[in-house]
């Protein structure tokens, strides 16, 4: 099956957020630009991977691509460009009508939108694919789908949505165009260049094309966070958001992730983890670590360590528990007069909070988020880095029930890995294999059941618990390719 280029736009995985702030009281906006599946605005979505490639040197020098890519819009600019973001528009694969984009647009009802006719319009699965070409050579196919979960304001989300895959493309296209770095090391042994490339380093250690492929999408990152931050002002970029990216490329998945939103494999009913979330809690100690090397960060306002609850200043002298940096336990230290300021983190659970402001510790933007009534910058303990897994779909045999989910938190914050796969394989089971809709059907039933059904105490599950008033956006990539099965 041969499948088109698209245009270089991130709209097929990961359409523009609305301007607009998400969530009930208390909670970070959640304006998360990619809606596949999702309860404010988006679709379902099944996606879809490319045949595996054989051979790393074979694929970036003679490429797979067998025709020309259309003209990228806004391909002249490139990841340095600076362009004006596009204003927010519904991807077109949802065909939506204009009573439906009013629908959409109605937050109290959250309707869920899947595409109309799945057959025609999402072939392969809504997989967004790029060819570009490598200074003379052929080109090469990388496929790409991102979630952008935005707070505090749309634009940080909207501008990652339409550039990181750029920054992407420009690190990997680095790569392409040199040696690999093992031959280049062992020429310079022998006193030769290879590929008329200049020799500069030797390196001791062996460094593997998949962590090439790992440290070009960590720079993505940083080169799109350095973007924002370049363009903040001009471009109106108030606020930040979680990244969560999957990229194939040459028969593996590189899934990385910047925020709470995560992704699961499941495989012959196995469930794999693809991703963890970055919070307070889970990065403790690097919060605190760095708090402890920099406390002019603190502003005087805040103690690295951490204690199970507030201190009192009538608790001075007294024995607390408390942990720090080094610590995984609990143990008991005297209180003294520093310890009654604000601790670095609070909370737990989907509670925690650092600074007492923000929920998660990775991400895209957020330059200029302070402290509330202070001029203590937060962004020092944000980190833009994601990280990254890897899943080598060349080492298995795959099954069309063997897909790659991706979710906000919103999916997340009520149901858990096990109830995912069992709604997985509860829908995969009523269709026929070769059902090009299934996996757009088990993206949607993920959301409806994550949302739950309006009742007179609010939006519940089916087990009466609260459902998410979060903003929910589910991608479902079957494993299998775009060709296999659909």
């Amino acid at each position: 099956m041969r499948v088109p280029a698209a245009a270089l736009s991130c709209r097929a995985c990961s359409p523009p957020v609305p301007r607009r702030g998400g969530g009930g009281a208390g909670r970070r906006a959640r304006l998360g630009p990619a809606r596949f599946g999702s309860a404010r605005s988006g679709s379902g979505c099944c996606c879809g991977c490319a045949p595996p490639w054989r051979s790393w040197r074979r694929g970036w020098a003679r490429g797979l691509a067998r025709r020309p890519p259309a003209e990228p819009r806004g391909s002249g600019a490139g990841a340095r460009g600076s362009p004006p973001p596009a204003a927010f528009c519904r991807p077109a694969f949802l065909q939506l009508t204009p009573e439906e984009l009013r629908r959409a647009d109605d937050h109290t009802g959250r309707a869920v939108q899947s595409p109309r006719d799945g057959r025609r319009r999402l072939p392969w699965s809504t997989g967004y694919l790029s060819l570009f070409s490598l200074q003379g050579r052929k080109g090469f196919y990388f496929h790409y789908w991102a979630l952008f979960d935005g707070h505090a304001g749309s634009g940080a989300a909207v501008m990652a949505s339409e550039r990181l895959h750029l920054h992407i493309c420009e690190q990997l296209r680095e790569l392409a165009g040199s040696a690999d770095p093992n031959q280049m090391s062992n020429a310079e042994d022998r006193g030769e260049v290879l590929n008329d490339a200049v020799p500069r380093f030797h390196l001791e250690k062996a460094v593997s094309h998949e962590s090439l492929v790992i440290g070009a999408i960590e720079n993505a990152f940083k080169h799109m966070d350095e973007q924002i931050e370049r363009e903040r002002a001009s471009q109106h970029l108030p606020g930040g958001c979680c990244a969560l990216a999957a990229i194939y490329l040459m028969g593996k998945f590189y899934v990385a992730n910047a925020g709470d939103s995560r992704a699961i494999i499941i495989r012959n009913g196995e469930i794999i983890p693809m991703s963890r979330e970055f919070t307070p809690e889970t990065e403790r100690q690097r919060l605190q670590f760095l708090a402890l090397l920099r406390p002019e960060l603190l502003g005087k306002e805040f103690t690295h360590l951490e204690f199970p609850r507030r201190i009192q200043p009538k608790e001075l002298g007294k024995k607390m528990l408390y942990r720090d940096q080094n610590m995984n336990g609990w143990a008991y230290k005297k209180i003294e007069e520093d310890d009654l300021k604000f601790p670095l983190i609070f909370g737990e659970g989907k509670k925690a909070r650092m600074m007492a402001t923000i929920g998660v510790t990775r991400g895209l933007g957020d330059h200029d988020l302070k402290v509330f009534s202070s001029n203590i910058h937060i962004k020092p303990f944000l980190s833009c880095f994601p990280e990254v897994r890897v899943y080598d779909l060349t080492q298995y045999e795959h099954c069309p029930d063997d897909v790659l989910v991706l979710g906000t938190d919103g999916l997340w914050d009520v149901t858990n890995d096990k109830e995912v796969a069992g709604v997985v394989m509860e829908v995969l089971t009523s269709y026929e294999p070769n059902d090009p809709c299934r996996y757009t059907m088990v993206a949607q039933e993920l959301v409806v059941r994550s949302r739950g059904v309006l009742k007179e105490r609010g939006w519940r599950l089916a087990n009466d618990k609260l459902g998410s008033g979060d903003d929910i956006s589910v991608f479902v990539i079957p494993l299998g390719g775009p060709g296999n099965y659909t």
